[in-house]
């Protein structure tokens, strides 16, 4: 009972139409997930223009815009007079906004943009959401400036046509320092309690199609009128459970918590210049604006007309694209489908085995072995990005999204599937051919089993190619010889349709820091595949295509160190502070960069923090000493304390933008309060890991100061450092410009000049 599950003439023949036709067809499925084409500025005016949306970000997208900043009130007196001038009600709304994360309260005084397009006979408000500000390390034309553009042009091209339902444009303030203007916005305004269906677009990258990547539950009539109504819809159910594993939240999370009903959006390639200096206009696709503006546009129309009371429905939908074709079906099919899958393999096995092809003993080892080359493509993946950082530690700073990945993903994939193959071959001796093709089939469809049960829109991913795979199995047994391999290709067909674009979407989103994670969906491919293995390999090679599978892994990794050089045009990442101790007028550069390039280590020499102030280190740092700054300190003025809550004022500073305040035992919870503006409560929960355990911080921190309330565990006197924090090094004497070659990374005390003072109380 070790018979093969195809045979067929000319083997090899066959074996590469197959190969060819499923290699076609992922090219094609690339190519239908494409962006869209840009339109000029003299594009009719009922359309969306990326060339005219581009000439808003020109006036106001060239500088950072942080919380608290002057480019960002540049940026908010263009944008509002922008609106005005397209006949919207606009108002500014100034507030503070509040988050809390582990050990650590935010707020910030923030200055929300409100336009408001009435609508002729409103069944509720259509909000469109996107924020202005930047990271402070860039100018964020991406990250969010694209779609602040965008929303300029989409009010232009709507032009004097009426809607039905209101429309309500919200361009927040304080995004960057944690969601701080829309939770403001969902808080304090009118607006913002109301309710409605809300379309937010964000960035990670700066290209790309725009996807639709997480939805309000219920979702089914949204995604419905989504994929009617805009030319072009990209993105899967399944983006949710990607967006689930990263650290990132977005402006829609506040929004929706409020009872918002929607729709997320954001294009995510080349995300390497993702809160960089360069997202920038020169690195701004123009395909990814047009897509992101008419898909903006389109569903304003749309929802502007719609009885939105009749877009929430009680389940959600499973959606996705095939070859530009959206597939849509609701939620109560997922079980189903998904059991179907399996008994489809059972069906498989049981014909397999009264055909006399596998036993019930081998049919077993194969799908219950199914494991090893799984798990070995995710070592193999995690320990290639080991190396790479070993190698070039500056691609941990960049969290493994790389400026040429190309090669070490394509690394990554022929490393998966030569474990597939190495598994295959060593079983296929004892087993033979179909126990391993037929028990392999077992894991995409248990694993669709358990998506079904707790990520149900991706369940599509692995349900449908392994139900396909086992038709088209079925097919190669029972069917006359000239179809079996037509049969067998067609069963791949959806898994090469599938789970190749499920992979890029990984290696897009994650990066190659968590490189496993797409090995693993290129090993789930691989294993729907293994009948062809005996069309493709003669015998006596197939114990070299792993191998040689291998060494093309290794090549392509080593060709990719060799490649991925930093250079103006690509730069790389560091990381420098700069902290003067104002009670001892001492002063000291920082890095946190595990390995310092050259341009950096003229600053830093060692990792003493003995010379830095309390509390004020966080983690494993380089320093170096520093020449005193003409900056004014913080000041903190006690107004009295009761019990576990001290009530302070603060003031930053003349020039300085925020505020941070470390303190030396946990925070549970703080207020913070400034004048003429709504005070702010917060619950803090757990401690900051590598520095004090308790932290609060406020931004953009007016000029009058603000009133905070901590509430600190346990009695006693208690230390707190508060740290003045301005943008830019150039005041401190000696200071001279980051090389084109570097950009500054991402972690947010980068390229600030901070002065402390540390305070008992």
């Amino acid at each position: 009972m070790t018979g093969t599950l195809i045979e067929a003439p000319r083997r090899a023949v066959a074996g590469l139409s197959a190969l060819l036709v499923l290699a076609a067809l992922i090219m094609l499925t690339a190519m239908a997930d494409s962006t869209t084409q840009p339109l000029p500025a003299s594009a009719p005016g009922g359309e969306f223009s990326a060339g005219r949306a581009l000439r808003h970000l020109e006036r106001f997208a060239t500088e950072p815009r942080p919380i608290g900043g002057a480019a960002g009130e540049r940026a908010r007196d263009y944008l509002a007079g922008q609106l005005r001038a397209a006949g919207l009600e606009v108002m500014t709304q100034r507030a503070i906004g509040a988050n809390a994360s582990t050990g650590l309260a935010s707020f910030g005084q923030v200055h929300n943009l409100v336009a408001v397009r009435r609508g002729s006979d409103p069944t509720g408000t259509v909000l469109i959401a996107a924020h202005y500000d930047s990271a402070s390390m860039g100018p964020g034309v991406s990250d969010d400036a694209a779609a602040v553009a965008a929303m300029l042009e989409t009010v232009r091209a709507l032009g004097g046509a009426a809607l039905r339902n209101d429309l309500v444009l919200l361009m927040s303030d304080g995004e960057e320092d944690g969601v701080l203007g829309a939770e403001a916005f969902a808080r304090e305004h009118p607006l913002g309690r109301r309710g409605g269906v809300l379309l937010n677009f964000e960035a990670r990258g700066v290209a790309g199609p725009s996807m639709l990547f997480e939805t309000t539950p219920g979702d089914a009539e949204l995604v419905r009128a989504f994929g009617q109504a805009v030319p072009h819809p990209r993105g899967n159910s399944s983006l949710m459970a990607i967006y689930r594993l990263l650290p990132n939240n977005t402006d829609f999370t506040p929004l929706t918590k409020a009872g918002f009903t929607g729709m997320n959006f954001a294009y995510l390639e080349r995300s390497s210049r993702y809160h960089t200096a360069q997202d920038s206009l020169d690195q701004l696709d123009r395909g990814s604006l047009q897509h992101h503006g008419s898909t903006m546009l389109a569903l304003a129309r749309t929802l502007g007309n719609a009885d939105l009371a009749t877009l929430r429905a009680g389940h959600d939908a499973t959606y996705f694209r095939v070859l530009g074709v959206m597939v849509r079906y609701p939620q109560g099919l997922v079980w189903p489908l998904a059991l179907l899958a399996v008994a489809a393999v059972a069906g498989l096995a049981l014909v397999a085995r009264r055909r006399r092809l596998l036993s019930l003993p081998r049919l077993a080892a194969g799908a219950v072995s199914g494991i090893v080359p799984l798990a070995l493509a995710v070592a193999l993946a995690q320990g290639q990005w080991q190396m790479m950082t070993g190698a070039r530690p500056v691609y941990d700073v960049m969290g493994g999204l790389l400026h040429r990945p190309g090669p070490f993903q394509a690394a990554v994939a022929l490393l998966a599937v030569a474990s597939v193959l190495a598994w295959y071959v060593a079983l296929r001796r004892v087993a033979g051919p179909a126990a391993p093709a037929v028990g392999a089939l077992a894991w995409p469809a248990g694993l669709g089993v358990a998506c079904a049960a707790y990520a149900p829109g991706a369940a599509f991913v692995l349900s449908l190619p392994a139900l396909a795979g086992a038709l088209g199995g079925l097919g190669a047994v029972l069917l006359p010889p000239r179809w079996r391999v037509a049969a067998l290709t067609a069963g791949a067909s959806v898994s090469a349709m599938l789970l190749p674009a499920m992979a890029r979407l990984v290696f897009e989103g994650l990066g190659l820091a968590l490189g496993g994670a797409a090995a693993l969906v290129v090993a789930l491919f691989a294993l729907t595949l293994l009948p062809f293995a005996e069309l493709l390999a003669p015998r006596r090679w197939r114990v070299a295509v792993p191998a040689v599978a291998a060494a093309l892994a290794l090549a392509l990794a080593a060709g990719g160190l060799a490649v991925d050089r930093f250079d103006a045009a690509d730069p790389g990442r560091t990381h420098l502070a700069y902290v003067m101790d104002a009670d001892t007028r001492t002063a000291h550069w920082v890095s946190a960069d595990t390995d310092p390039p050259a341009w950096t280590r003229r600053y830093v020499s060692g990792h003493d923090t003995t010379g830095l102030p309390p509390g004020y280190a966080r983690g494993a740092l380089w320093t170096g000493p520093a020449p005193a700054a003409p900056a004014a300190a913080p000041r903190l003025t006690l107004l009295g304390r009761e019990g576990d809550a001290i009530r302070l004022r603060v003031r930053a500073g003349r020039g300085a933008r925020s505020m941070t305040l470390r303190v030396e035992r946990p925070v549970v919870g703080a207020t913070a309060a400034a004048r003429g503006l709504t005070p702010v409560t917060v619950p803090v929960t757990g401690t900051r890991a590598g520095t004090w355990p308790g932290e609060v911080r406020f931004r953009g921190l007016p000029a009058s100061g603000a009133e905070i309330t901590l509430r600190v565990a346990g009695a006693g006197p208690v230390r707190v450092t508060a740290v003045a924090e301005t943008d830019g090094l150039r005041a401190v004497p000696g200071f001279a410009a980051m090389p084109p070659s570097l950009v500054a990374s991402t972690r947010e005390d980068g390229g600030l000049l901070a002065v402390t003072r540390t305070y008992a109380f």
